[in-house]
């Protein structure tokens, strides 16, 4: 399984912003140069991010983007299913009917690593690179 590269982007935008200081925002083009990736493509991602409620966005000469206020609440799932979505990984093929055996042991892999992904806070990864 490999989830794409804006999910990468994303998740390693959110550590750097979680290790900000509490009223600092970041500008785009000073996370894009720090993450070495595109400006456009980064505010693609960022807005995403914000559409969802974990980032938030603020305009004008000290403006740019900061987490939300629920920043110690934030998992690495949240922000995988921002930008991946939040449908399953697999599917059987309808032609294997509604109880296929392949999509439930996968279905219960999934579960599993979702419950690890929920565990693991955005805050506490954050913490262990200052």
């Amino acid at each position: 399984m490999k989830y794409s590269k804006a999910t990468n982007y994303a998740l390693h935008a959110m550590l750097s912003l979680a290790n900000k200081t509490e009223k600092t925002s970041i500008g785009v083009q000073s996370l894009a140069t720090e993450l070495s990736v595109s400006t456009t493509y980064l505010s693609k991602i960022l807005a995403k991010l914000v559409k969802e409620g974990l980032v938030l966005s603020s305009s004008g000469a000290q403006g740019g983007y900061s987490l939300a206020a629920n920043k110690n609440d934030v998992s690495f799932l949240d922000v995988i299913q921002a930008i991946e979505g939040k449908a399953s990984l697999f599917e059987c093929d309808p032609q294997h009917g509604e109880h296929c055996l392949v999509h439930q042991v996968m279905l219960e892999a999934e579960t599993e690593m979702e419950r690890q992904l929920k565990q693991k806070r955005i805050i506490d990864v954050a913490h262990q690179i200052k």
